[in-house]
């Protein structure tokens, strides 16, 4: 016994493992003394190495009997695993390696009968050997991907039918469709791209480089070297490559310019698209495909996000060529575009790269670096995100004065969250500016597939292997969603055409010329006089100019940060609220909650339509004390009555659902394996709120001597579902007057 320990060699790893222990105990925090953990981890890490000492020394000798051919080629095996899972699988461990291990087996399995048919020794044993073990692979392969699928589609769909007059009913044409211009493809660049024969020999226009030296330091270092060798240029010489779907025609035109986000930069991704730009210009608008591919990652590394100011100043300098080419008389496209009349698109890294765009544009100098000068200033008058980022720039842009639209996939796996709302949120007008903000989320859509290059995939191989894919919508009928958004945004925008405006409002209006499939669609203009919204002070009893707020008989009340599946803010607050009562409940025992106005703001006799922002939200919060008690989440939203009182008395109550399909919960299974969602992505949902309507007609239906130019409440009753929680945010009017003129 003193043989195995009194050596100086275990004394020094005892004694490391003994200070370390004790280092990591007295910082181990669970309400004791630090001497005391600290004291506990001494004497656990003094055990531990004694009896692991012991432990080895009985096993050496049996190890002496293991032929070393096996332990080379186990120990060989092994390391070759880790190293392909560092640096090539990146799965999680208890995953990769337990699928080796029955991999392992079945090739064990395999290559026994394989060698005992070639060593004549036993045929038939040989040949069943092979047979389960492709039996068994079969099986795997067949059990791996039947994880596959849309395990919440019983909670998520609904054949809820709410009496909605479809846009098309009213004579309005799907915006998917295309117009009556003939359009011309065609490229433009610098002409000696060695990569890309579109932009070299194959441009119709030829273009300046431009330096973006001063907005890109990070090219440098095994960057810069590799991937000035690959693209034959560097960061002081970027190509102004775009592909262009023109109409046919005098103008001016409009124009669409669209950016790709950080897809490979060997798999290009200005062609996928085409769609759109074929779409935009059979329909009288220039479309733009900017090529900003030598900037993505790969081999060559990725730029983490230190990039997106340069996307975005690249589209400003497009901009500043169509500029120049629309005031040069000997140009072919000389008085072709409406430089006051432009919408950017973009996807991913792309969709934040376009705000930056927006704010760079009205900017003299570049904020990271005032030696940079700009001077742009074009007529931008819209932005549309898709699937976009808000986080890799480390300045948050904040726009004003700006028509906006983000489009979300519920099924993205590369960007999670509906990262798109929060500009949304951030984004401000004026009190003259007539321009609107909107948000569509859609289920089972993906990252990629809003380009058509991109695949159903949102990682590649082997992590695509991973992905729950079954559950995906088709490429094509993602594709047609962000043709009917795309094209009816540009058509009101950048033409005034006012009738695609309420599909903004709400895509139930539009829902025969989408896929059938949950939307939530949120929106907001200055013509809305939102009387709550949650933001501000903490005070869950007062709202701005003198609101009183109160709740009873409720369960949940509270104002609260929404946040998006992994955690991160959704930089919107709303209002939770959740009940449990029986059916045979007493009037005054009623959960309702009231927004109480002084008599300053009760003057709404033009109001036309009460609106508000709602979500379902996790029925779990009413903490139920039996788990049997509990009952089954609804497929549809909560349903609740909406009651307006005036100052003399004469009040009229309508029900949420008469005029609005509720929302549910969109739930996501991303990966095959639900504790690879929790543990990789988050929460199977995250609360995404739905715009609803209740038009002032409808209670005039009730009560007609209802009188709002002196209305004293609004009252939310919760007296049509039994219980329920729920989500709520920007409560407040549509004006008459206003409302009519957008419709």
């Amino acid at each position: 016994m003193k043989n195995l320990f009194l050596k100086p060699v275990f004394l020094a790893v005892a004694l490391l493992v003994v200070i370390l222990f004790g280092v990591a105990g007295y910082h181990y925090a669970i309400g004791y003394p630090a001497w005391v953990t600290m004291l506990a981890g001494i004497l656990i890490g003094f055990v531990l190495i004694i009896l692991l000492k012991l432990l080895l020394s009985w096993l050496a000798p049996l190890a002496k009997k293991i032929p070393l051919t096996l332990v080379t080629t186990v120990l060989g095996g092994f390391l070759a695993l880790y190293i392909m899972r560092m640096y090539a699988f990146g799965w999680p461990s208890m995953l990769f390696y337990g699928l080796a291990l029955f991999g392992f087996i079945c090739l064990v399995l395999l290559t026994l009968g394989v060698w005992q048919i070639i060593k004549k020794k036993n045929g038939k044993t040989g040949g069943i050997l092979i047979v389960l073990s492709v039996v068994m692979l079969v099986l795997g392969f067949y059990g791996f991907n039947a994880l596959d699928g849309d395990p919440y589609m019983d909670e998520t769909s609904s054949e809820e039918k709410v009496d909605v007059a479809f846009l098309s009913e009213m004579g309005v044409k799907n915006p998917s469709t295309k117009g009556n211009f003939d359009i011309e493809t065609f490229t433009y660049g610098s002409g000696t791209d060695d990569k890309r024969t579109e932009y070299a020999d194959g441009v119709k226009m030829k273009t300046p480089t431009v330096n973006a030296s001063l907005l890109l330091p990070e090219w440098k270092g095994k960057k810069k070297k590799w991937r000035e060798k690959y693209w034959g240029f560097g960061v002081d010489s970027f190509p102004l490559n775009a592909r262009v779907y023109m109409p046919q025609g005098e103008g001016p035109f409009p124009m669409v310019m669209m950016v790709h986000g950080n897809h490979s930069m060997l798999d290009y991704s200005d062609g996928g698209y085409a769609y759109l730009g074929e779409l935009l210009a059979s329909r009288g608008i220039i479309g733009v495909s900017v090529d900003e591919n030598f900037i993505n990652g790969h081999w060559s590394g990725d730029f983490r996000g230190k990039e997106m100011p340069t996307r975005g100043w690249l589209l400003l300098k497009h901009l500043e060529q169509w500029r120049e080419w629309n005031q040069d008389s000997n140009s072919d496209m000389a008085g072709k575009v409406d430089m006051d009349n432009i919408v950017l698109v973009g996807h991913s890294r792309g969709g934040e790269a376009v705000s930056i765009a927006a704010a760079f544009n009205t900017l003299d100098r570049f904020p990271d670096n005032g030696n940079e000068t700009f001077d742009f200033g074009f007529g931008i008058k819209g932005i549309i995100t898709i699937a976009p980022t808000d986080y890799r720039y480390n300045r948050e842009i904040s726009l004003q004065d700006i028509n906006y639209l983000s489009i979300q996939g519920a099924y993205d796996s590369d960007e999670t969250s509906f990262w798109g709302m929060r500009p949304f949120h951030r984004l401000t007008f004026s009190e003259d500016f007539d321009g609107f903000k909107a948000g569509l989320y859609m289920n089972h859509a993906n990252h990629g597939q809003f380009n058509s290059t991109w695949g159903r995939s949102d990682f590649g191989a082997p992590m695509k292997w991973l992905l729950n894919l079954k559950p995906l919508i088709s490429g094509e009928e993602q594709r047609q969603a962000a043709k009917v958004y795309v094209s009816a945004f540009a058509e009101a925008v950048l033409k005034g055409n006012k009738d695609y405006q309420p599909m903004f409002q709400n895509v139930d209006l539009v829902s025969d010329w989408l896929p059938k499939e949950d939307y939530r669609s949120q929106y907001s203009d200055i013509h809305k006089n939102v009387l709550v919204n949650f933001e501000g002070d903490l005070d869950v009893t007062s709202a701005s100019n003198d609101l009183k707020l109160s709740a009873e008989n409720f369960k949940v009340w509270r104002e609260t940060e929404l946040l998006a599946r992994d955690g991160g803010s959704q930089q919107n607050n709303a209002l939770v609220l959740g009940w449990s009562h029986g059916s045979d409940v007493e009037t005054d025992s009623i959960p309702i909650y009231s927004i109480r106005l002084p008599d300053t703001l009760q003057h709404f006799g033009t109001a036309d339509t009460l609106a508000l922002s709602m979500a379902m939200a996790d029925i779990s919060e009413l903490k139920f004390e039996d788990e049997d008690e509990k009952p089954e989440t609804p497929k549809v939203g909560f349903n609740f009555s909406i009651m307006l009182q005036d100052s003399l008395g004469n009040f009229a109550s309508v029900a949420l659902a008469d005029n609005n399909k509720l929302p549910g919960t969109i739930k996501t299974k991303f990966t095959k394996f639900k504790f690879l969602d929790k543990e990789m992505i988050g929460e199977a949902s995250e609360i995404q709120l739905k715009s609803c309507y209740v038009p002032i007609s409808s209670f005039l239906k009730q009560n007609d001597s209802l009188n709002l130019s002196k209305l004293q409440s609004i009252n939310l009753v919760f007296d049509r579902d039994t219980l329920g929680v729920v989500v709520l945010d920007d409560i407040g009017f549509y004006e008459k007057v206003a409302w009519d003129s957008i419709q």
